[in-house]
């Protein structure tokens, strides 16, 4: 078992995807997802490939929509969640540099909603995006989303005091840039390394936005929220989620690409 997989057992992926937070990043999500379904097509016409699906937040409720949902996930204990649930999702263990049960051109969408936060070297994350660029059909859609390096340096570093220890141990240089150790199991990166990633790998950008923004910030305050005044904070959230001068500094980015 490796150390992805004891995290995961330990972590309480669902816990997380159904607080306030996670509701934020779901339902932001989601309506950028539907924004580039197709269209003028049967829903179970339409195939949609969920790359490190984790407990299936996102396959089950578009397979319950009527799309063609394979989800593939690396965590044998998520993997064991997601095929509990009611749903036609085509599930099985796998991992993002190797999508070796995916035909090419074949998903109209492709979601990298999870393996570009674990996958910590520039090759690495290139191989992914790769592979998903080749399982996605000519024009299709692929979504990657990212962990930001200055939510956890503000968080992290500065918020729960780990600055010193993290410049002393080489996770954080001059700049605040974020290092991860070997043992670490997440990678965070700024705007200009996706810009890297996008031009390098040969696709184009439709647009990006910040899922999450000021949520994980303010995680204890959302949780006093009514029902009404939560509903506007994620109506605010998308109508700012694409401004770029907030978008590097949430937690989370997502670059929307077309093959």
């Amino acid at each position: 078992m490796n150390q992805l997989e004891l995290y995961y057992n330990k972590f309480n992926e669902e816990k997380r995807l159904n607080s306030r937070h996670g509701q934020v990043e779901y339902q932001v999500s989601m309506k950028y997802i539907h924004d580039y379904l197709p269209k003028h097509v049967a829903p179970e016409q339409v195939h949609i490939l969920d790359v490190g699906a984790g407990t299936g937040r996102y396959a089950v409720p578009l397979s319950q929509e009527g799309y063609e949902v394979t989800a593939v996930e690396p965590v044998q204990h998520n993997l064991g969640i997601l095929k509990q649930k009611q749903s036609t999702v085509h599930a099985y263990k796998g991992n993002a540099l190797k999508l070796k049960r995916c035909a090419d051109d074949y998903y109209d969408m492709t979601l990298l909603f999870g393996p570009l936060y674990h996958l910590k070297s520039h090759e690495e994350k290139v191989t992914a995006l790769l592979e998903a660029k080749r399982v996605t059909k000519p024009g299709g859609i692929i979504m990657a989303a990212y962990c930001m390096n200055d939510y956890s340096v503000i968080t992290y570093a500065f918020k729960e005091r780990h600055v010193i220890e993290c410049i002393e141990k080489g996770q954080l240089d001059d700049a605040f840039t974020v290092h991860p150790l070997e043992e670490d199991l997440y990678d965070y990166v700024r705007m200009e390394e996706i810009n890297r990633l996008q031009q390098e790998v040969g696709l184009s950008r439709e647009k990006m936005y910040s899922s999450d923004g000021p949520a994980n910030y303010m995680r204890p305050f959302l949780n006093q929220l009514s029902q009404e005044e939560f509903q506007l904070f994620i109506q605010y959230q998308l109508a700012s989620c694409e401004r770029p001068e907030l978008m590097g500094a949430g937690a989370h980015t997502v670059d929307i690409l077309r093959k």
